[in-house]
């Protein structure tokens, strides 16, 4: 990579959890202009992220993924001063994302990024940011809060354990079995939840989770089943959180 290349994440995967939990937190409660900045410097953080943590594995380019990260960490903290101003209370999810932020640098540290933990706790870090979309546009410690951060959370898993057992865990049988049986059991939730509606949501991926677990997939196919899973489930949880 050349030294003067934009740096950015490249997984398909880490953009929908960035921006998915935090456009259905927004629209289930109310959307308000201060979602804007709050949006920006979610997103600043996590190009931050990236450099930061890449530079903990060191090598040739330590020096110039340290800049970047500062630089996207310093542009966050520009973006989150006027929301901050106004609604001190979202310091209140700073240690939140700092216990799971350690657990992935643990992770990173000992060269087990792949690991599940490490996934389910980064899943978790992208819900908060739901959860701060919902609580900034009016809504409370709620059900409505509980459905965001849950749906969210679960369907992001579904995502994690199907890609595992089409790549790095596509030979241990029990990943395809794991990522069936899980798509099936997740379909009782929504209608848990208050939300029956929502199963049509988790169809799309049930579906690709029967047919496609354990099979030989070409990295772009498995990005674009990514990218339209997120799309689907987006459009019918803003749909059907309402009802």
């Amino acid at each position: 990579m050349k030294e003067s290349r934009i740096v950015i994440p490249r997984e398909h995967g880490g953009w929908a959890m960035l921006a998915v939990p935090y456009m259905i937190g927004t629209m289930a409660a109310q959307p308000i202009l201060l979602h804007v900045p709050l949006f920006l410097a979610w997103l600043l953080l996590y190009l931050a992220s990236y450099p930061l943590l890449q530079a903990l594995k060191k090598g040739s380019r330590q020096r110039s993924w340290i800049r970047w990260g500062i630089g996207y960490g310093a542009a966050a903290v520009i973006m989150l001063i006027p929301v901050v101003l106004q609604e001190p209370w979202l310091f209140g999810y700073a240690p939140v994302l700092l216990l799971f932020i350690m657990v992935n640098i643990w992770h990173v540290l000992r060269k087990k990024e792949r690991a599940l933990f490490n996934d389910i706790c980064a899943i978790l870090l992208f819900c908060t940011g739901g959860a701060a979309a919902y609580m900034l546009g009016g809504g409370g410690l709620d059900a409505g809060l509980a459905a965001v951060v849950l749906l969210n959370f679960l369907y992001f898993t579904g995502t994690a354990l199907f890609v595992k057992s089409v790549f790095r865990e596509r030979k241990n049988r029990r990943y395809t079995y794991y990522s069936k049986a899980y798509h099936a059991v997740i379909l009782l939730v929504p209608f848990l939840l208050g939300y029956p509606w929502l199963t049509l949501a988790f169809l799309f991926p049930l579906a690709r989770a029967l047919v496609l677990s354990g099979k030989v997939i070409k990295p772009m196919k498995v990005g674009i089943l990514e990218i339209a899973g997120a799309v689907q489930f987006l459009v019918l949880a803003m749909i059907f959180l309402h009802m």
